[in-house]
C-alpha cells in the first residue's frame, strides 16, 4: 500500500472524483494506486493464472487433475528451493552461479554415506546440509571478507564442485536409498481420522493456512489503520480475503482428492514462513535489502556488509544442500549429472519472480511464483505436446520479458 496519510476529505468523502494530483478518490483511486504500488507482486502472479487458465483449457483439463498438480509440486521442489535463496543472494546484490553443483555435491555425499557407510537417512541427511552450510561459508569468505567478486567465487565453485561430485561417485551410480529418504520428495501426508472423499489432514491443513493468513490480513490492515495509512475499503478487504481463502481452499481440495499434500510442499511451507519473516521482520534482512539497494549508504549506516554478506552465501549453501536431497530423493539415485543447469533455473525463477538486477528488491513468495511460473510452462508445454526445443525458447523468451517489465518499471517510477 502507498504510504499516504489520510485527510479528512479522502477518509470520508465520496467514493468518487479526482484528486488534486488528477488521481481518482475513493475505491477506485485506492485500488489503482495499490496495483501500482504491487505492480511486481501481482504481475507475475496475474500472469501465473493466465497461464494456468491457457493450459487448463488447452490440454482439456488435464494440467488441474489431482495427480498432475502433485506432480508439478514434485518435480519443481527442488528449483523452488534454490529460487527462495537465489532471490536472497540476488537482494543482497551479488549471484551464486553454484548452487547446482553445490546440490549435485550434497545429494551425492548423502547417497555415499547411506549406500557406501550404512548411515541412517536423517544422519545423511543432516551432514549433507551441514556440507552445504560449511560450501556456503568457505564461499562467502572469498566473497565478503576477500573481496572476490561472487560471479568469478562461485563460477569456480561450479566447476570444482561439479568436479567433486564427479570424484566421490566414481562415475558410478549409487542406490537404493532408505524409503524414509526418498519420502523426503516421494512423500505424502499420512492418512488419518474417519474414512472421507478426502485427505483429512490435508483438508485440516487448508483451513489452519486459512485462518492463518486472514488473521495476518486483519492485522496487517490494523496496523496500517493505527498508523492512519491508506486501506482498502472494507468491503474490498472483505473480498480480497474471500478470494484468497477460495484460492487456499481450492487447492487444498484438489490436493485432498488424490493423496494429500507432498512432504516438498511442507518443506517449501516452511520455508516461506521462515525467510519470508527473516526477510520481512529481522534486522539481518532489512540490513541484506539495504546492502543491495544503497551498498555504500548502509555501510555509512553502519551495516556490518561484511558479515550480512557472508551468512547470506551460509544460507545459500544450506538451502542447495536441502535442494539436491530433495532431487536424490525424487530421482532414487545419486548420479554425477544431478544438479546440472539448476543455477540457470533458479536465477530465471528468481528475476521472473521479481527480483531487479541491481539488487535491493523481490520477495521470497515472489520467488516460489517465479519457479511456479516455469514450472507450470514446462509441465503445460508437455502435456500440449510442444517440443523439448520451443520449450527452451519460450522460457527464454519469458525470461527476458520479465527483465524487461522490472527496466520498465524502474523508468515509469522515475518519471
Amino acid at each position: 500500500m502507498e504510504q499516504v496519510t489520510l485527510g479528512k476529505a479522502e477518509a470520508g468523502g465520496p467514493s468518487s472524483g479526482r484528486g488534486p494530483t488528477g488521481e481518482p478518490h475513493g475505491t477506485v483511486g485506492v485500488m489503482l494506486r495499490s496495483l501500482r504500488t504491487n505492480m511486481r507482486q501481482y504481475g507475475m502472479l496475474i500472469a501465473l493464472t493466465l497461464l494456468v487458465i491457457v493450459f487448463q483449457v488447452w490440454s482439456d483439463g488435464e494440467l488441474l487433475l489431482p495427480r498432475n498438480v502433485s506432480n508439478i509440486i514434485q518435480q519443481n521442489g527442488y528449483i523452488l528451493i534454490l529460487a527462495i535463496g537465489m532471490m536472497i543472494v540476488i537482494i543482497n546484490g551479488h549471484i551464486d552461479l553454484s548452487v547446482g553443483s553445490i546440490a549435485g555435491f550434497c545429494g551425492a555425499a548423502a547417497g555415499v554415506m547411506m549406500v557406501d557407510h550404512d548411515m541412517s537417512w536423517q544422519l545423511a541427511f543432516f551432514f549433507a546440509l551441514l556440507i552445504g552450510a560449511v560450501v556456503g561459508a568457505w564461499q562467502g569468505f572469498w566473497i565478503a571478507y576477500v573481496g572476490i567478486p561472487s560471479f568469478i567465487v562461485t563460477l569456480a565453485g561450479m566447476l570444482l564442485f561439479r568436479g567433486a561430485t564427479r570424484i566421490l561417485l566414481g562415475g558410478e551410480s549409487l542406490s537404493p536409498f532408505p524409503a524414509g529418504f526418498n519420502d523426503i520428495s516421494q512423500g505424502f501426508l499420512p492418512e488419518t481420522g474417519p474414512e472421507t472423499n478426502y485427505h483429512n489432514l490435508t483438508v485440516l491443513l487448508g483451513v489452519i493456512v486459512c485462518a492463518v493468513a486472514v488473521f495476518q490480513e486483519w492485522r496487517r490492515r490494523q496496523q496500517q489503520r493505527f498508523y492512519e495509512l491508506q486501506v482498502l475499503p472494507f468491503k474490498l478487504f472483505v473480498l480480497k480475503c474471500a478470494a484468497l481463502v477460495a484460492a487456499v481452499m481450492a487447492f487444498t481440495m484438489t490436493l485432498a482428492s488424490y493423496r494429500g499434500a507432498p512432504v516438498v510442499l511442507l518443506i517449501l511451507g516452511g520455508l516461506l514462513i521462515i525467510m519470508g519473516f527473516v526477510m520481512r521482520n529481522s534486522i539481518i534482512g532489512r540490513h541484506v535489502y539495504a546492502l543491495g539497494g544503497n551498498r555504500q549508504a548502509a555501510q555509512l549506516s553502519g551495516v556490518k556488509d561484511q558479515r550480512v554478506t557472508f551468512l547470506v552465501f551460509v544460507n545459500m549453501g544450506v538451502l542447495a544442500a536441502l535442494a539436491g536431497c530433495v532431487f536424490t530423493a525424487r530421482l532414487g539415485v545419486a548420479t554425477t549429472g544431478a544438479g546440472e543447469l539448476f543455477e540457470l533455473e533458479a536465477i530465471a525463477a528468481a528475476f521472473i519472480g521479481g527480483a531487479s538486477m541491481s539488487g535491493g528488491v523481490g520477495t521470497v513468495l515472489g520467488a516460489v511464483i517465479g519457479g511456479l511460473v516455469l514450472g507450470v510452462l514446462d509441465n503445460g508445454m508437455s502435456l500440449v505436446g510442444v517440443g523439448e526445443d520451443w520449450q527452451q525458447v519460450i522460457k527464454g523468451l519469458v525470461l527476458l520479458a520479465a527483465v524487461a517489465f522490472d527496466i520498465w518499471n524502474k523508468r515509469r517510477a522515475t518519471t
